[in-house]
């Protein structure tokens, strides 16, 4: 703060001077000392000028309600929200988001720097706090089909943007553990500032190992027994609540019934659709959710807001106190986390605010490159009996699975079983992986996507070859999307031009597209709980246990190695 901003926001407090705004008779949610406190909120040049008994040039009485700091969501993928990013924080913001810890690297794999710098740009201009992580692992891992390669030296003339705070999620951990030199120039790069984690099941000496090498933070725990290791050796769990891994409630849970301290604890979404947050909300989802659970409603806030501000070093983000950015929640009901006003830098938001998008640039469209598909690509060609993937609904974990009556590449003739393949789509290598599913249920069609963690590739899955044929040509002739095949014919496709990954058709006519799909697959088997398309999504991740379908094959994440 210079010196004029303080002498006069010093001048408000003290009373000389009235406020550009005031909230008045406001109960407020101090998260240092967890009191509840009854006064007026002083805000000028949109920070916190005090909080006491105060006069403004405008002035508004909330009449008693509640009011907090604006949320933050400590990790998320922009791009996973299908929608542009200036589309998906209008969305989130209204529920009471005004801070984003973005990972790009989403983009960055298939479009590499162009990527990351259509996501800076994209969020220059919005009614929220934007900051990103430096993608680490372009590619996830050494056995990765992407599109391009992000080195250390790539990423330092980023260094000097003070919106990147940090290295983005680190998933190959065995190059950590083992002292990859590539590895260890980004982590050096990147000393004195935040590393992201991404150590899903790690035993303990590597997880040790890990933490070691200055990572602090993890959003992959799926159970409270894990995220106790993890907190045991420093790091700071965000937990994570979004569209395809849902594990609030386990590690929540485990922190109620043990009667364990929520510091160290954030919230984030990491992939969540658009869909899913104007029907169920964003972090104010994960606070509700918390509550209900047994979380005070306080300490729920505290680690929305304090507590991520404190992990990434944001000192003027997090609280409602002076001197602090004047981002805050009007609550029309505390426990509830039911956001009645946002206000970012003392501005009420409002869903006319927001920005238009930029024009997508030529280069990250057209971006499926695919040889010569056919039918016959669709083979299984490994031996048989064979290990199949066994998804689970809520989680992005899958079970290895030796199927030993499986005997024939007939997943229709199984009942039972799914075929499952990946299709290389940048480089136009023609590779293709197949292999077979357990749990998705789909029955008499095909669903696919260009969304495939983190690769982005074309993954599809179907109980027959022909539907699955068809799926892949629908996105290699849209340039990326969604689409779900039915009886031999399509019967919907949400076109995702942006790299494969989001939509410009606008949010309010890709939610409706993609509500229709979503019910007719869950009509057509998959379960109720799980949403087809993102659980699709994370099939072809060989980061997270135990088994994935990758364009070279299947492949154990927990043996490092390929199925033949």
């Amino acid at each position: 703060m210079n010196l004029e901003r303080y002498k006069r926001c010093s001048a408000i407090a003290r009373g000389l001077e009235k406020a550009d705004f005031v909230l008045k008779n406001a109960k407020i949610v101090n998260v240092f000392t967890e009191e509840i406190i009854e006064g007026d909120i002083a805000i000028a040049d949109g920070l916190i000028a005090g909080i006491g008994t105060y006069s403004g040039i405008r002035e508004k009485d909330l009449n008693g309600k509640y009011v907090c700091p604006g949320f933050i969501d400590s990790h998320l993928h922009l791009e996973s929200t299908l929608v542009t990013p200036k589309e998906l924080i209008s969305q989130a913001v209204l529920h009471g988001t005004t801070a984003f810890i973005v990972d790009p690297h989403e983009s960055a794999n298939v479009a590499g720097l162009a990527g990351i710098d259509y996501i800076l740009r994209e969020t220059e201009e919005v009614s929220a706090n934007v900051y990103v992580m430096m993608p680490s692992c372009v590619p996830a891992t050494g056995i990765e089909d992407n599109a391009c390669r992000i080195t250390a030296d790539m990423m330092e003339p980023y260094l000097q943007n003070e919106r990147i705070l940090g290295l983005g999620e680190v998933m190959d951990y065995i190059s950590v553990v083992e002292g990859s030199p590539q590895m260890y120039e980004k982590l050096q790069l990147f000393d004195k500032r935040v590393r992201d984690g991404h150590a899903p099941f790690l035993q303990e000496p590597d997880l040790q190992a890990y933490v070691m090498a200055g990572i602090s933070t993890d959003h992959e725990c799926s159970e409270f027994s894990y995220a106790m290791r993890e907190r045991r050796n420093g790091m700071t769990v965000h937990i994570r609540e979004g569209s395809a891994a849902r594990n609030l409630k386990d590690i929540v849970q485990g922190i109620v019934e043990n009667h364990v301290s929520t510091d160290g604890f954030c919230f984030c979404t990491d992939d969540k659709h658009i869909e899913d947050i104007k029907r169920e909300g964003h972090i104010d989802h994960n606070v509700r959710k918390a509550v209900s659970l047994g979380i005070t409603p306080v300490h729920a806030i505290r680690m929305a807001t304090i507590q991520a501000a404190r992990c990434y070093g944001l000192s003027h983000l997090g609280a409602v106190a002076p001197g602090y950015q004047a981002d805050l929640l009007v609550l029309d009901d505390l426990e509830q986390a039911a956001v009645g006003e946002v206000y970012y830098k003392g501005q009420i938001v409002k869903p006319e605010n927001v920005c238009p998008a930029h024009t997508c640039p030529l280069e990250l469209k057209n971006t499926v490159h695919v040889k010569a598909f056919t039918r016959e690509k669709l083979k299984y060609t490994g031996s048989f009996p064979c290990h199949i993937i066994g998804m689970d609904e809520g989680q992005i974990t899958t079970k290895d699975i030796l199927e030993e009556n499986l005997c024939g590449d007939d997943p229709e003739g199984n009942g039972l079983l799914e075929k499952i393949a990946v299709v290389e789509r940048h480089k136009c290598t023609g590779m293709v992986g197949v292999g077979f599913v357990k749990g998705y249920g789909l029955r008499c069609g095909a669903a696919a996507s260009s969304v495939s963690h983190d690769s982005h590739n074309i993954i599809v899955i179907g109980d027959n070859d022909e539907d699955m044929e068809l799926a892949v040509r629908e996105l290699i002739r849209t340039q990326g999307g969604y689409t779900l095949v039915k009886d031999h014919q399509v019967y919907e496709t949400l076109e995702l031009p942006i790299m494969g990954l989001m939509t410009d058709m606008g949010f309010e006519k890709a939610n409706e597209k993609l509500e229709k799909m979503i019910r007719k697959a869950h009509e057509m088997g998959v379960p109720k709980g799980m949403d087809p398309f993102i659980a699709l999504s994370f099939m072809a991740l060989p980061v997270i246990p135990e088994i994935r379908v990758t364009p070279r094959g299947i492949y154990s994440v927990t043996g490092n190695a390929f199925y033949t």
